[in-house]
């Protein structure tokens, strides 16, 4: 992935926005499917509720990537994406926060415990049949 490119281009200390564009830029211009901005409904007591929460990127149709360009990542960060994960039933999400000196001290891998059965058992992004 090429998170490192847009910080060493870019420098700390800007938007969440400008981090988001330059990296799905870079994550398609080297072939992978990535959606920006995927809506993500809550579903209460079987009603569907738009209420404007965005996953901020969707590598593959398997990997969340929530970015942040905050002083330092707390607790609540960790709890939303682990929350963004429960409603959109995906597995795994990288939380990056762009605002970091050096971006490996800005990166947290969370994982949902209970994922949607289509990511469950090996499912692998190469197995396209485990998404339908």
């Amino acid at each position: 992935m090429q998170p490192s490119k847009c910080t060493k281009a870019l420098g700390p200390g800007l938007l969440e926005s400008v981090y988001q564009s330059c990296l799905v830029f870079e994550l398609r211009r080297i072939g992978l499917a990535v959606r920006a901005n995927v809506p993500l409904p809550v579903i209460y007591e079987d009603v569907r509720l738009d209420l404007g929460f965005r996953l901020d990127a969707v590598v593959e149709d398997y990997l969340v990537l929530e970015l942040t360009s905050v002083k330092k990542l707390v607790a609540i960060h960790d709890a939303q994406v682990l929350t963004y994960l429960k409603l959109s039933g995906f597995a795994i999400a990288l939380l990056i926060n762009f605002n970091v000196v050096l971006l490996k001290q800005g990166v947290r891998r969370l994982i949902n415990p209970n994922p949607a059965e289509r990511f469950r058992d090996g499912y692998s992004p190469a197995n396209e049949n485990s998404l339908r």
